[in-house]
């Protein structure tokens, strides 16, 4: 939960924003704040969801540092976002790696790539492990199917609970209604600000990231990131389906479509995490929380291992590198799920529903002009 401090200073900090309004047209975060004049936790832990961290609002700031009312509307946003991650994620027992993400991150993935070694040396030896297998069900003579499946079945079922929970003591706690959840043309609008990322754009020409100037890089990596994320998941309910309504087992053909869609998708997750890993390496540190940074960076570097040793793993599969490269990218798939529900991937989560709470807002506004 944010501190005390912390969201007195956050309200300091944008009754001043609230007064000068000259950001207004940057972002979905300052028409939210003028539909405000007092500003609670509750307001603050909204405003900070909306925020897309484009960096506009602080280069443009007449009152930033080294102003001595000190507004860096950026880096508060983001120590709100990280504390309320904490505070809304499920259970409390675990809100802790958060605050660790990084080392969360590097000591569950490292640990699900050494038991996955440790259970396939231990079941089915090392001529198994370094053996050539060909043909359907080649990647299952190393790791079994149930083993394959039952477990990442079981993490993504609790992550996808864990954001569940998460999302409904957000909306709670920005006072929303069940009601309002029914909203579809406030959905729709929310879905289309979200997949158009229409708030990385700042007031028309992109963020001031990494530095001052201009640039809608940021936006385009994370354009390749998100939906090469999606097309893989599009591979993977595809290979599913083929595998339990056709009984085809996988590794399926070069020019299939699980292998297109899930190539594709590899390819653009390896593009677009290594361009915004490059652009978070240069980026102005003055408007980030070092918390949220490290968070960035462990999320980022999870996905392009996911996407890198996956597209080794399809390279060399009909080799004696396959069980080695099998088990290494099921450890880094592990880590990733395992830590999803407790690192930056929730931003997904709170940032689409405090767009969904913009959108109702919006609608509220145009109705009463």
């Amino acid at each position: 939960m944010p501190d005390f401090d912390l969201v007195k200073d956050g309200a300091r900090q944008i009754t001043i924003c609230n007064a000068c309004r000259y950001c207004e047209g940057y972002c979905a975060v300052f028409p939210a704040i003028e539909q405000r004049r007092f500003f609670t936790k509750a307001d603050l832990t909204y405003l900070a969801n909306l925020c897309f961290d484009c960096r506009d609002c602080y280069y443009a700031c007449q009152y930033a540092p080294p102003h001595e009312f000190g507004v860096n509307i950026p880096k508060l946003m983001s120590e709100l976002r990280t504390d309320t991650y904490r505070e809304f994620t499920w259970p409390a027992l675990l809100s802790g790696l958060f605050k660790h993400n990084a080392l969360a991150v590097a000591v569950i993935t490292a640990a699900a790539m050494i038991i996955t070694l440790g259970l396939v040396l231990a079941f089915q030896g090392l001529p198994v492990l370094f053996g050539v297998h060909l043909g359907e069900g080649a990647f299952y003579r190393v790791v079994p199917f149930i083993a394959m499946t039952v477990p990442p079945s079981l993490i993504a079922l609790y992550g996808l609970a864990v954001f569940v929970i998460g999302a409904l003591r957000f909306w709670r706690e920005t006072q929303g209604s069940v009601v309002e959840l029914m909203n579809f043309a406030a959905l729709w609008r929310a879905s289309k600000d979200a997949f158009g990322l229409a708030y990385m754009k700042g007031g028309g020409a992109g963020c001031t990231y990494p530095g001052e100037s201009f640039s809608n890089s940021r936006m385009w990596f994370h354009h390749l990131v998100f939906f090469g994320f999606l097309l893989d998941l599009v591979a993977t309910t595809i290979a599913a389906f083929y595998d339990h309504f056709l009984g085809w087992q996988a590794p399926y053909p070069y020019f299939s479509l699980p292998v297109v869609f899930g190539t594709v998708g590899g390819i653009m997750l390896v593009v677009g995490t290594v361009g915004l890993l490059y652009l978070k390496w240069r980026s102005d540190r003055n408007p980030a929380h070092a918390s949220m940074f490290s968070m960035d960076v462990a999320f980022l570097l999870s996905l392009f291992l996911t996407s890198f040793t996956g597209l080794l793993l399809l390279a060399f599969r009909e080799t004696t590198a396959m069980g080695t490269l099998l088990v290494i990218h099921l450890g880094v798939v592990a880590g990733l799920f395992i830590t999803m529900p407790y690192g930056k991937f929730a931003h997904v989560v709170y940032r689409y529903a405090a767009l969904v709470r913009f959108s109702i807002e919006q609608r509220r506004v145009e109705g009463n002009g």
